[in-house]
């Protein structure tokens, strides 16, 4: 009894220093020269990590050592079975296309163009920096430098798709989140620059938003969560155009934020 009950006492502190090592063929033979029966070290090897060498010079030497076959037998079927000591990784996800609508993408919004040989391509469209507010007159506008903007199409009903961050928004300052904020606008064109009204100062109120008569209608179509997809109602002229989305703070045209988004629409 005495000596069953020093080799569980062994076998538990030796179980805590195998948990953080795996077992070998020297291991087993520690166990075996300490007096454990073949039963109990089974149950070791059964239920610890290891690495056994099975080749038959080492199956010797746990013979010669005194390992019986009931213990060599059981490292062997160890060895070979596969190990469940960590879970397969899971192969790389593949990159998405970038040209495709439903891969994910940055947000902001991009163009669905189609280049000569028939692909389609999704272009980025930078958004156009703070500042670009300018009194009129009752009216503020919105100038955009150049007179015409870098990302054009001669589709005159262009696709465009809206991709928005789940934790944060389009513009850095107020809350925009969906393209029932945005209005399609052409823009007048100047020599340098591009401009639009934004907001009017009335006698008694402000009003903060885009001149109907120069908005075109669109159409939006939630793909995804955060993504959308926009097409216009119409047919576009060729011309100079917008998606600006325009809010107040603290209700003055002056504090008002505009966020712009331009391309061009060229004769085919």
């Amino acid at each position: 009894m005495r000596k069953i009950f020093f080799a569980l006492v062994f076998l538990g502190f030796y179980s805590l220093l195998m948990a953080q090592q795996a077992l070998n063929n020297d291991a087993v033979i520690k166990l075996v020269k300490a007096g454990l029966s073949e039963d109990l070290i089974v149950s070791t090897i059964n239920g610890s990590p290891g690495a056994y060498d099975t080749s038959a010079d080492a199956l010797i030497g746990l013979k010669k050592a005194g390992v019986g076959d009931k213990v060599v037998a059981a490292l062997i079927a160890k060895n070979a079975a596969p190990s469940t000591s960590a879970p397969a990784a899971a192969p790389a996800a593949e990159a998405g296309d970038p040209d495709d609508p439903n891969s994910p993408h940055d947000p902001g919004v991009y163009l669905l163009s189609t280049t000569r040989d028939g692909k389609r391509k999704m272009v980025f469209i930078d958004r156009m920096g703070s500042g670009r507010e300018k009194s009129h007159g009752r009216s503020m506008m919105a100038e955009i430098p150049g007179p015409h903007a870098s990302v054009r199409t001669t589709d005159d009903k262009p696709i465009f798709y809206m991709y928005f961050p789940s934790n944060v928004n389009l513009s850095d300052v107020v809350s925009i989140s969906s393209p029932s904020q945005f209005s399609l606008l052409a823009l007048e064109e100047k020599k340098d620059h591009r401009e639009t009204a934004v907001s009017h100062v009335g006698w008694w109120h402000v009003t903060v938003g885009t001149e109907e008569k120069k908005s075109s209608l669109f159409e939006s179509e939630r793909v995804r969560p955060y993504a959308y997809k926009l097409t216009p109602n119409v047919s576009m002229k060729p011309g100079e155009y917008a998606f600006i989305a325009t809010t107040s703070v603290a209700g003055s045209a002056r504090g008002a934020t505009v966020v712009i988004y331009d391309f061009g629409v060229d004769a085919r």
